[in-house]
């Protein structure tokens, strides 16, 4: 069943609720047809009108049909709340810290790009309390004086025996450095996005006058490396989160005169990267009590002799002998009525198989039940399906975890 909006300028979606009805230009519609952020399906009754229903990207995202006019904003609004969704975001990023002290306070918003915009901005204010990063910076130029160490080669390619300017190259110490590079980007990028709130918009714009002697990185430049350091742990916190703002989670293209322009979060992902880090601290917190295990993530393996199908399970963990003892693939879904998807038993009976496991196990976002297990015939295979409630309180959650990392610490080989 569908419902109608009148007010094209603003669709109010909810990650995988039924699809809103409602007047779009086919311009803004064909835009969202054919990208990844909702699915838009044109009325096939009433021309002009489209049908519009999220998956599992949250967020907000503008579009601008060709000629201007209004932009129409599309927010999706996360089923988890948003206090639970940033607390497997920053337990994914951080797991020995997370962001379960408080210093993340996201629980006043209800939707997700003003928490996210609010997050940021008080992360970066605590990263330049202490005044700006500074650093080392490798730096090429043409100079009058010689500072640091003459490029001879380029010396004689670009100036052909003349003297002056001298081609050099040295180490600056410097505030424009990566680090602040990236929160530059992070606080430019947030700024251009629709749904910030006015109050933190204007605490986006003090933190971006802190920054301005920084360089900025245009659309399009690769986002620069920074490593953890002791030196620049103050800055940790405001790092991770704005790589979450540049790294692969936005939305932003041109296709021909249309624009989009935004933010979205994949839960699919989220949910994925929370089971398998919190996995892998419950065999690491074990130490010596882990029997040797060690996990990996995305790991390859094939399905074939001729390994030419590839397969990469979300998590892996090896036994003492190096070999697999268990396998695990987080899946962003809820069970229905009629139970979870067949497919989802298929896949991992072929991980099973070409690991040489007797079990295997699905982890979902909620059950029916908090687990049941299938027993395969003619295999000797067991699929395990646990089902964890992301409603509940965090400590509940990591509860939940332990206790699927205790049944792999015990699934037998084949």
């Amino acid at each position: 069943m569908t419902s109608t909006v009148d007010t094209p300028q603003s669709v109010e979606l909810v990650e995988h609720a039924p699809a809103t009805r409602l007047a779009l230009p086919d311009a803004v519609g064909r835009a969202l047809a054919a990208s990844d952020i909702v699915d838009a399906t044109p009325d096939p009754y009433t021309p002009g009108h489209w049908s519009l229903r999220a998956g599992s990207k949250v967020g907000a995202v503008a579009v601008t049909a060709p000629g201007g006019g209004e932009p129409v904003t599309v927010r999706v609004t996360p089923k988890v709340p948003i206090v639970r969704l940033f607390f497997l975001l920053g337990y994914s990023l951080d797991p020995r810290r997370g962001w379960r002290d408080g210093e993340v306070e996201v629980a006043e918003h209800r939707e997700l790009l003003p928490a996210l915009a609010h997050a940021v901005e008080r992360q970066v204010d605590r990263a330049l309390r202490q005044g700006l990063l500074q650093g080392y910076r490798a730096t090429e130029e043409s100079a009058l004086v010689v500072r640091g160490r003459v490029r001879e080669a380029e010396q004689i390619r670009r100036r052909f025996g003349a003297m002056l300017p001298i081609e050099v190259a040295y180490d600056e110490f410097t505030t424009d450095i990566a680090e602040n590079r990236i929160l530059r980007a992070a606080v430019e990028r947030l700024l251009r996005l629709p749904g910030v709130p006015r109050d933190v918009r204007r605490r986006l714009l003090h933190q971006r006058a802190r920054l301005t002697d920084v360089t900025a990185i245009v659309r399009g430049q690769p986002i620069p490396d920074w490593r953890p350091t002791r030196l620049n742990s103050r800055y940790h916190r405001a790092l991770r989160l704005s790589r979450v703002v540049l790294d692969g989670a936005s939305a932003e293209h041109s296709p021909g005169d249309l624009h989009i322009d935004g933010f979205l979060f994949d839960m699919n992902k989220l949910f994925e990267d929370f089971v398998t880090t919190a996995l892998r601290e419950t065999f690491q917190d074990r130490g010596p009590d882990s029997g040797g295990h060690t996990a990996r993530l995305q790991d390859s393996h094939y399905l074939d002799e001729a390994a030419a199908i590839r397969m990469k399970p979300d998590f892996v963990l090896y036994g003492p002998d190096g070999n697999p003892c268990a396998v695990v693939d987080a899946k962003y879904k809820a069970e229905r009525q009629g139970g979870y998807p067949d497919a989802d038993l298929y896949q991992m009976l072929a991980y099973c198989t070409a690991l040489g496991l007797h079990e295997g196990h699905l982890v979902y976002a909620k059950g029916n039940a908090p687990h049941a297990a299938h027993q395969v015939r003619h295999a000797g295979i067991v699929i395990h399906q646990h089902a964890l409630d992301l409603d509940q309180e965090p400590p509940g959650l990591l509860a939940d975890i332990e206790q699927v990392g205790q049944r792999l610490a015990t699934t037998p080989r084949v």
